[in-house]
């Protein structure tokens, strides 16, 4: 039954942010388009209204049902990424999608918020005063299965984010530090054996990372070109679609990647600072609600899904500005695509189903 208090606990300054980030990503792909020939705003936009309707929807239903439908869920976007592995659609060399016919699905990106809302219902249901290594073993597992499947296509820069999320969602549940100490020594010990089993064009990602200029035409010819156009808005930018990197194609993957490069370079360090004040808007609100939620569930997804928006704008952000490699992880509602747009917009429908719902104790 519709409850007026939903309308009265809508967060209304979540909600404009996102709007606005969406407002900056249509205009910056309208100039992204210009520069390549083809109309990606436009199908953006598609997106941008569908991923509204969806957020809607998801805002009406009661979360407090996912963690009796978590583990269903796992198993569907575990079966699709088996399937793209097998008759996925390969682009740039990488198996990533699933034809439906009318649309191309990228089960990664809705990967991501599956491991949010299976996380958040395991510890849940499993909460303790702190965690140890060994109490972690399933939801590690659960990491585990859909990150390597994602790996295999390839695709390093997602199945890490599964990782980070699932750090950030054993945090806020609390774990010892003995363990995280532990942790973080098998980490740094594995990472030769992480390093043999990288694709060799993920090794030249890092390795042009470490040094972009020892392959400028190569490997280290995306950070480059990035830094040269992030470095070239100076304070108020060269002018709406009067980039030169992007404009004169030097600057590549302008619509996904690179998106944040065609900003930074046409709007400056002023309209760089009005994206990522929205950014800050809407993960402060995220924190918030997290804060505000009276039950253990409603905290562990609304800073689960906080935490995915996070660490894909820091990830990114890290990318074109040459701080991390190159691993292809769009910046939420500002890069195109479609799986992207209707996973970050499920994530914000969630959001504010927790802050509605607030006054509810379950």
């Amino acid at each position: 039954m519709f409850d007026k208090r939903y309308i009265e606990n809508f967060d209304w300054w979540l909600f404009f942010s996102v709007l606005g980030i969406m407002a900056i990503g249509f205009i910056n792909l309208n100039s992204a388009s210009a520069a390549t020939g083809y109309h990606f705003q436009y199908k953006q936009l598609q997106w941008y209204t569908v991923g509204l309707a969806v957020m809607f929807l998801v805002m009406c239903f009661d979360y407090h049902v996912i963690p009796s439908i978590a583990l269903h869920i796992w198993v569907g976007i575990v079966i699709l990424l088996v399937l793209v592995l097998f008759i996925g659609k390969s682009v740039g060399g990488s198996q990533r999608w699933l034809s439906l016919g009318f649309m191309r699905l990228q089960p990664s990106e809705l990967a991501k918020i599956c491991i949010v809302m299976v996380l958040s219902s395991w510890f849940y249901k499993d909460e303790r005063e702190q965690y140890r290594i060994r109490d972690l073993g399933v939801p590690m597992l659960l990491t585990l299965i859909p990150a390597v499947l994602i790996h295999r296509q390839p695709d390093l820069g997602t199945s890490l984010l599964l990782i980070a999320l699932f750090a950030s969602i054993v945090y806020v549940a609390g774990i010892r530090w003995t363990s995280v100490i532990i942790v973080f020594s098998g980490v740094m010990a594995a990472m030769p054996l992480v390093w043999k089993y990288l694709k060799p064009y993920q090794r030249k990602r890092i390795e042009s990372f470490l040094n972009p200029e020892s392959d400028p035409f190569g490997a280290g010819y995306h950070v480059i070109q990035s830094k040269i156009a992030v470095g070239s808005g100076q304070f108020t930018g060269m002018g709406y679609m009067k980039g030169s990197q992007a404009q004169l194609k030097f600057l590549p993957e302008v619509h996904t990647d690179f998106a944040f490069s065609v900003w930074s370079e046409e709007w400056g360090f002023v309209g760089d600072m009005v994206l990522l004040s929205l950014f800050t808007i809407l993960l402060v609100r995220g924190i918030a609600i997290a804060q505000d939620s009276k039950e253990p569930f409603g905290t562990y997804l609304a800073f689960g899904i906080t935490a995915m928006i996070f660490w894909q704008m820091v990830v990114n952000l890290g990318m074109v500005m040459g701080l991390l490699p190159v691993v292809g992880v769009p910046l939420p509602l500002v890069s195109y695509g479609g799986s992207s747009v209707l996973t970050t917009m499920i994530g914000i429908g969630l959001l504010l189903n927790v802050r509605a719902r607030r006054f509810m104790f379950h």
